[in-house]
């Protein structure tokens, strides 16, 4: 494995040096003569870094690195990629298709459809301030209702009046898409706003349900886990939606059912 990493310095008179740094780096110090079969996936992924890192490049392209291992592995690995670039002080370009791995190793995020950049930004704007309707529909998980422009910061909708922290220059009267999250819709029993649980699923800390409104246009909602809601039953819901985010209405499509595109993050 020492050798594997010095691959590409070994005509530096500290490939030695280096190697020990690496391997120390990347947590293996102790495994350092071992072949590559004796490894993990994940420790063969620190190897494969360590022997990147070495001749101290000032830009590190991975693509799709972590694609071979099991989710956990993939989730654990991709916050030790990221301690270890920021302790080496290096930038890097991860190309994936895996949003929580963009999102945990990068601090910008951009993501393209057809070959096109739609948006470069941090993940939390990405996913609170997108900037096309595509971006709304591609980063994370929501729906599309329909509503009217009232105001430049406010919208008429099915389930009241809804305003937010962005203006908007339509006439008022526009008709227009809104994006409710999963986070924009909150449990309130007492509330005259009612929706059938048509769907759920158990996350552990939280529980999302798929909910239908009188309507019969169906949002999604994340609840605290204590409390068990069953499929056919009424809750009330209210709407906390602090980044109003919204476009020109184009027929109301739900925002995860969309063709996903390559995510690129630095």
């Amino acid at each position: 494995m020492a050798e594997n990493i010095a691959f590409g310095i070994r005509k530096q008179p500290d490939c030695s040096q280096i190697v020990s740094e690496m391997l120390e780096l990347v947590h293996l110090t102790a495994l350092g003569k071992r072949y590559p079969h004796e490894l993990s996936g994940g420790q063969q992924q620190r190897v494969a870094l360590a022997r990147a890192l070495a001749p101290e490049p000032a830009l590190l392209l991975l693509d799709e690195p972590f694609s071979n291992l099991d989710v956990e592995l993939r989730r654990r690995l991709s916050h030790e990629v990221r301690e270890i670039l920021k302790a080496r002080n290096t930038s890097a370009i991860l190309v994936t298709h895996d949003q929580e791995e963009a999102f945990a190793v990068s601090d910008q995020v951009g993501v393209f459809k057809d070959g096109r950049l739609e948006q470069w930004d941090t993940p939390f704007n990405l996913y609170h301030e997108p900037l096309t309707p595509f971006v709304a529909s591609f980063i994370g998980q929501g729906y599309f209702i329909r509503g009217q422009l009232l105001d430049p910061e406010t919208v008429q909708t099915e389930l009241g009046v809804i305003r937010g922290n962005r203006a908007y220059t339509w006439p008022a009267g526009s008709s227009v898409d809104v994006l409710l999250r999963p986070d924009d819709i909150v449990y309130k029993p007492d509330s005259p706003l009612r929706a059938l649980i048509v769907g759920k699923t158990f996350l552990g800390a939280s529980t999302l349900y798929r909910l239908q409104l009188p309507t019969g246009n169906q949002l999604v909602a994340i609840f605290t886990s204590h409390a068990d809601y069953p499929t056919g039953q009424e809750v009330g819901i209210a709407i906390a939606a602090d980044h109003l985010v919204v476009f020109p209405a184009q027929g109301s499509v739900a925002a995860h059912e969309t063709l996903q595109p390559t995510t690129a993050a630095r």
